[in-house]
This record gives structure tokens, C-alpha cells and sequence, in this order.
């Protein structure tokens, strides 16, 4: 569990407001941000129910990329409670020995499945 979520959800939030048509709300009391009248592409979970992390929440093509994440790096990837049958994917942040290039690149991933063709034609993030 990171040592300051909430300095980790301010970062979270720059990283997510940097793609257009960003915006947040709170989803079942956890922020969940997604592109203005579309789909989510991440959350934000800290402590969810007492379970001792602090995740953002992304999307991934499926359920076989989510076990091949989850293989390669267990002390980063596990599949969240709710949405990982979905195939989401949660990714622990904790502080400063957060790899925030790596949660970075996944949030845009995130964000490019679920973004209108107008926006990835109009050149995306």
C-alpha cells in the first residue's frame, strides 16, 4: 500500500488529464476517469474493502495479456476484484518506488481502446 495515496491520485489525475477529453467521477466512492461522454479508462482504488493496496486500474486487450502481465510481474500486476474478469488489471503504486513511465504507458494504452476514432485520428494522445 503506497505510503501517500493521496500524493499517488494527484499524479494519477495529472497523468489522466493529459489525454483529451479527460474527466473523473466517483465510481462506487473510487475516482474513475474516462473521456467526456464515453467509456472509463482507469481507476483509482486505494484500500479498496481493506485490501491493503493502492492500484490504478487499466484496461487490457483481454484475458490472456492480463495473465501474461500478471506472470511477468506479480509484485506490479494482479487482477482486481469486480473488474478483473473483464480483463482490467490493477497496478500497485507505491510512492517514490512507483515505475511511473511504466504506469504512464499503460494508462495511454487504456485510454487508446476506448477513445473515439475522432480523437485517435485527430492525433491522439
Amino acid at each position: 500500500m503506497s505510503p501517500d495515496h493521496t500524493a499517488d491520485l494527484e499524479r494519477i489525475r495529472a497523468i489522466c488529464f493529459s489525454f483529451p477529453e479527460a474527466a473523473e467521477k466517483l465510481s462506487h466512492g473510487s475516482p474513475a476517469f474516462f473521456i467526456e461522454k464515453g467509456k472509463v479508462y482507469a481507476y483509482f482504488w486505494h484500500n479498496h474493502h481493506g485490501d491493503g493496496h493502492t492500484v490504478v486500474i487499466v484496461k487490457t486487450s483481454g484475458r490472456e495479456e492480463q495473465a501474461m502481465l500478471v506472470e511477468v510481474d506479480p509484485d506490479l500486476y494482479h487482477v482486481p476484484p469486480y473488474l478483473g474478469p473483464s480483463g482490467w488489471i490493477a497496478m500497485e503504486l507505491n510512492g517514490d518506488a512507483t515505475d511511473w513511465e511504466r504506469i504512464e504507458e499503460r494508462i495511454a494504452m487504456s485510454w487508446e481502446m476506448v477513445a473515439p476514432r475522432r480523437l485517435l485520428e485527430a492525433g491522439g494522445r
